[in-house]
């Protein structure tokens, strides 16, 4: 190319003194801030009321508050909730295991009880096991007319429809780990005990966990479903107060707090728990 081409040849823009000259303006969102403002406001006016209604005295809440009586009731909530839990997965954790057997018996009958418990409401079932007697007046030999008493009535009741979420819940976590690594594993000539404790249930508890966390708050709100069998929860131990003292609503705002309050508490666990599993997924990124 010669000399006289390359003069015709006109000069690069200079780029960075064009970037320069150009003003970026950030996108505006005042549909966003609006609504944000709006929602704060309204909010604000939510919590005003609350906190200046005096009809939920709330000096009345907190005398009764750390009362024995509401203590204890909380106390068998908790109770309770950890007894159903546990009781619960144990036994849902083996329906799991009959569901994704190859024996078809043991299918139908895994199938047939999460059909069964998962169709009839939870306050049919305690009312049932609570007649028992009435049913069954007498079973292997022993009288059931006072076999069971409330607080063994919700054991089991719940225990029952608990075991029943639970099954699916295992079930879902195990299905969700990858089949190539479980072959993988018998590869190496992994027993079938190492295979599930070092390569199926920490895959299977990223998925087990926010749903069994789910359950368990729901577990905790749902025993006092228990109170019109009753058994002393802690919303039962609020309605005996407010039977006695006509304090309706200062009570019901003292087993609404614990609860939220027991709730949270579960929440961040369920939170750090969930992060403990879901290390090394993308996720956590």
């Amino acid at each position: 190319m010669s000399s006289d081409t390359l003069a015709k040849v006109p000069a690069a823009p200079d780029i960075p003194e064009q970037a320069d000259a150009l003003r970026i303006v950030p996108q505006r969102r005042f549909g966003q801030w609006t609504a944000a403002v709006l929602v704060l406001v309204l909010l604000a006016l939510a919590v005003n009321s609350v906190l200046r209604n005096k009809a939920f005295q709330w000096d009345v809440v907190a005398d009764y508050f750390t009362s024995d009586s509401v203590l204890r009731g909380l106390w068998l909530t908790l109770w309770l909730t950890a007894v159903v839990m546990v009781l619960g997965f144990a036994l849902g954790t083996l329906l799991a295991a009959f569901r994704l057997s190859a024996n078809p018996v043991l299918r139908a009958v895994s199938w047939g009880y999460v059909w069964l418990f998962r169709s009839i409401p939870i306050l049919v079932q305690l009312l049932l096991w609570f007649n028992i007697g009435a049913l069954y007046p007498e079973l292997f030999g022993v009288r059931t007319v006072n076999l069971l008493g409330p607080v063994e009535v919700a054991i089991v009741g719940l225990t029952l429809h608990e075991a029943a979420y639970a099954a699916e819940v295992v079930r879902g976590g195990i299905l969700s780990v990858d089949r190539g690594q479980i072959e993988a594993a018998q590869a190496l000539g992994l027993s079938r005990w190492r295979r599930w404790r070092r390569i199926v249930l920490p895959q299977a508890m990223r998925s087990i966990v926010p749903p069994a966390g789910n359950m368990l708050i729901g577990t905790l709100k749902g025993t006092s479903i228990v109170s019109v069998i009753a058994v002393s929860d802690l919303l039962f131990s609020a309605q005996l107060v407010y039977h006695r003292t006509y304090q309706v609503i200062p009570l019901l705002m003292v087993a609404t707090v614990w609860y939220t309050v027991v709730t949270s508490v579960l929440g961040v666990g369920q939170y750090y728990v969930e992060k403990h599993y879901a290390r090394g997924s993308e996720r956590t990124r």
